[in-house]
């Protein structure tokens, strides 16, 4: 009997923006564009799929995000879907302020792990806000008709890249570790045909 290969979603972290190298939070706040280095970055991830049958990229709204997903696209030949649900963290009044000044009490975050995922920053969105609305995008994805064969990749941001790779492995929020995730990381994310929709909010 002929196997059919179920489609493999793919996680990338955007590549290094002029906030990352400034040590600055960057959120929804839209000014950062990637640096010289992280076009590099994300040029040199793109070229890994040259091979593969990858049948659609959706990207984060964000400029940073945006820049990224053009390097997949003009080595895919493929239009880049843009979803706003797909953005950072919005960190609220924070955003644009030193990443080392900002600790757990607003973040939720400590220790490589998620201590507390309801606090939020003033005007912000708490780790379960970005969650939810991560695992809503994966869940639309999940029943969307699929319009032929082949992978499908997802170029966003740390945090996102975190939380759904939690979601999809059935990790709930108040669960979640919260490691370093680098630029232009890739995560793979096998057999997402049969990933079971909106098991684990």
């Amino acid at each position: 009997m002929l196997e059919i290969a179920l489609p493999t979603l793919w996680l990338v972290r955007h590549g290094e923006s002029t906030w990352n190298i400034a040590g600055l939070a960057q959120g929804h706040n839209d000014e950062a564009e990637l640096t010289e280095r992280g076009r590099r970055q994300a040029a040199e991830a793109a070229a890994q799929f040259g091979y593969r049958p990858v049948r659609a990229i959706y990207a984060s709204d964000l400029r940073r995000a945006q820049q990224t997903a053009a390097a997949f696209a003009a080595v895919l030949g493929l239009p880049v879907r843009a979803d706003a649900r797909l953005r950072e963290r919005s960190l609220g009044v924070l955003e644009g302020t030193a990443h080392a000044a900002i600790g757990p009490a607003v973040t939720g975050l400590g220790d490589g792990l998620v201590v507390d995922p309801d606090v939020r920053p003033p005007a912000g969105e708490s780790v379960r806000d970005l969650y939810q609305r991560a695992a809503a995008f994966c869940d639309d994805l999940a029943a969307e008709p699929r319009d032929g064969a082949g992978d499908v990749l997802v170029i966003a941001h740390g945090g996102t890249v975190r939380v759904l790779d939690a979601y999809l492995h059935g990790v709930p929020v108040d669960q979640m570790t919260w490691r370093a995730v680098e630029n232009a990381t890739i995560v793979r994310i096998p057999d997402f045909g049969t990933f079971s929709r909106g098991g684990n909010r």
